[in-house]
């Protein structure tokens, strides 16, 4: 029979089409609300699962207590014995403020205190044949753990943050919102601003470290095409797909990640951006492939240890940014990245590196360090000193092209050259520094093995003549040679105008200052062609060479080898070690003078001068820090509050004298 009562031989084709078509519509609508509910009994599931003290919300709790009105109900979490059934009013108060004032708080979830006989007390010794009383207690969110006191169920919790125990975990298809960075679209889990409750931790700060390894990136692409390119550390995914999305088949994007739960966002975040995934077994040599809708840019996912990895594989491009140090992996990193290959290091341990736990320094990097006026280049020194040691343990060079130190990271980013010589030249800019601690003088030790009889004199301060005892400590051993490349920057400016990253020009025009040793008034985008010549500029070179068919070890070309003598005969401009803070240095009773004022001052001096990023008030130039302070207390102004000091202090004198005239006047009379 048809829809209304008819046979199906008496219905036309027409009347059978839009028979099929309602079909489908109420179908649809069927799995829109199967769908609805569905997601409604996901969202819902995890709470029924626990406890009834657990709740999201206050709300929640008082939704417990719902009664109509007149009539009386007991407490949901006491039992009848201690607190009686009343009324809306009352019930809500208790709830309110025994319940939830006292609750422990722990990602979106409130443990409330519960009085139910969940946990009975241990029965008296003494009193024999009583029954055990019930004793209030919570019920832990994560493991429903029953544990009796406050503090110690705080403790419980810190202990599964710790450990990484939450409901952050990564379930695929369930996020909490989706970002979008550099035109690229990602899906995070809840919690991930904090590490350790998260394994796909994703840090909105670390922006401008993600676009200045991008630039990096981009210049090394231009040099050369296709480059092998590693993200050692996925977590989301957010860097390798930029890599993949901006610039396409001129690279070779893959992206690793140990955790699986990692791995498995990373391969949805793929597919997201409508990109290839190509993932690899540990056992097979096949592949998988997942395609988007637009497979045009391809990322491989693997799930190795970092280690593991960079011994398997050879890179043109590693980057490196795990959660804290970054030294258990960078001998690892230079065992197979190729000539001429660029390796960026992002350090987050400041605790260390800013002299605040002298021993876990002392442990990760073997160097003595304090806190100094310049402990952020301090630091950047320190780590490049551990990845020269790195690089000349695998029979490598590095040329240092960038070191920043912004926010709560250090990022250096260095040209690997291998042979012999370029080994040792790195190794030789490995020094120790003498840093006075009573004027904060410093100079690196002249190199050689002979035991100097008085390093002091190395020093150009006379603080130990004046001051009693050790006046100076040995730092290091650390990074002695230039922190930037002034080439490599400029191009990455160019990159950085290209791709519309706003952001990132103050930082890398203050960068370009600082390498040159200029104030950033004589900023120029296009320099001349002498200043080209002493930067160490790489020059393109189009390469022709298919490397595609060949994906192990390159052998040198001509090219090659052109690029890497133009760097052993281009030596970057040595800018002074180290800056020195105008404030810092200021003399008491003075007003000092603007910073750009007092940069021109300097300038006209003959020093170089320029400002730094690492201290907004500090100034980086080759005069002495008696030089330095002569010049500011030269062009100081004598403040108010000095002024007003000196004339009290002159009527002061001025009574005195009097008093002494009028006292002289009187024994003279008597």
């Amino acid at each position: 029979m048809g829809p209304v009562g008819l046979p199906f031989a008496l219905l036309s084709a027409s009347d059978f089409t839009a028979t099929k078509t309602e079909m489908d519509g109420n179908d649809c609508k069927l799995e829109k609300d199967v769908s609805e509910i569905d997601l409604d009994v996901h969202l819902t599931s995890k709470l029924k699962e626990k406890h009834i003290s657990i709740q999201n919300s206050l709300r929640d709790l008082e939704g417990l207590a719902e009664q109509n009105e007149g009539e009386k109900k007991p407490c949901p979490l006491c039992p009848e014995e201690t607190f009686k059934p009343c009324l809306t009013n009352k019930l809500l108060k208790h709830l309110q403020n025994l319940h939830w004032k006292v609750s422990v708080e722990f990602e979106d979830y409130r443990m409330c205190i519960c009085c139910l006989p969940c946990m009975q007390q241990k029965p008296s010794q003494d009193k024999e044949g009583v029954p055990p009383k019930t004793a209030c207690h919570y019920h832990c969110s994560i493991c429903s753990a029953t544990i009796s006191r406050r503090t110690e169920m705080i403790s419980h919790v810190k202990r599964h943050a710790t450990k990484g125990e939450t409901d952050g975990k990564y379930s695929p298809g369930h996020f909490q919102k989706t970002l979008k960075e550099l035109n690229t679209h990602v899906q995070v889990s809840p919690n991930f601003k904090t590490p350790q409750k998260t394994d796909t931790f994703f840090n909105p700060k670390m922006k401008v470290n993600r676009q200045l390894i991008f630039c990096a990136l981009v210049v090394l692409a231009k040099e050369r095409k296709p480059i092998e390119c590693l993200d050692a550390f996925g977590s989301t995914g957010i860097m390798g797909l930029q890599w993949a999305k901006h610039l396409g088949k001129s690279v070779k994007v893959t992206i690793n990640d140990i955790s699986e739960s990692s791995v498995a966002m990373i391969r949805d975040n793929c597919l997201l951006n409508n990109m290839k995934v190509l993932t690899k077994k540990k056992d097979d040599e096949e592949e998988e492939n997942e395609v988007g809708e637009d497979s045009g840019a391809a990322v491989e996912v693997t799930q190795y240890d970092a280690n593991v990895l960079m011994h398997l594989r050879a890179f043109d491009f590693i980057h490196l940014d795990p959660f804290g140090t970054s030294v258990n992996y960078l001998d690892a990193a230079f065992r197979n990245v190729r000539n001429l290959g660029i390796v960026s290091v992002t350090s987050t341990d400041t605790g260390s590196l800013f002299a605040k736990t002298l021993n876990v320094a002392k442990r990760h990097y073997g160097c003595n360090i304090v806190r100094t006026e310049y402990y952020k280049e301090l630091a950047a020194r320190i780590i490049l000193a551990s990845v020269a040691r790195a690089a000349a343990r695998c029979g490598k060079g590095i040329e240092v092209l960038l070191s920043v130190a912004v926010e709560h990271f250090v990022l250096v980013v260095v040209r690997v050259l291998r042979g012999a010589t370029q080994t040792d030249e790195s190794v030789q800019k490995i020094n120790t520094l003498i840093h006075c601690q009573w004027c904060e003088e410093r100079i690196f030790q002249k190199e050689g093995n002979m035991v100097q009889e008085n390093p002091y004199k190395n020093l150009p301060c006379d603080c130990q003549k004046s001051m009693q005892g050790n006046s100076a400590v040995v730092l290091g051993p650390m990074w002695s040679g230039s922190l930037f490349n002034t080439g490599f920057l400029r191009r990455m400016m160019s990159e950085s105008v290209e791709h519309e990253m706003d952001d990132l020009h103050p930082l890398l025009k203050t960068l370009i200052c600082e390498a040159e040793c200029t104030p950033l008034k004589q900023f120029s985008l296009q320099p001349n062609q002498a200043n080209q010549e002493e930067s160490g500029v790489l020059i393109k070179v189009p390469d022709t060479t298919d490397y595609s068919a060949d994906p192990g070890k390159r052998k040198r070309q001509d090219i090659s080898k052109a690029i890497s003598k133009r760097l052993k005969n281009e030596a970057p401009v040595e800018h002074p070690p180290f800056y020195y803070s105008i404030h810092r240095h200021s003399i008491r009773g003075l007003n000092i003078p603007k910073l750009n004022k007092f940069l021109q001052y300097l300038s006209e001096e003959g020093f170089k001068v320029s400002r730094t990023h690492f201290d907004p008030t500090g100034i980086r130039t080759n005069a002495s820090l008696a030089t330095f302070k002569t010049i500011l207390e030269k062009n100081s102004t004598i403040s108010n509050t000095s002024q007003a000091s000196n004339v009290v202090q002159t009527a002061e004198s001025r009574g005195q004298d009097l008093l002494t005239e009028e006292a002289m006047t009187v024994c003279d009379t008597k």
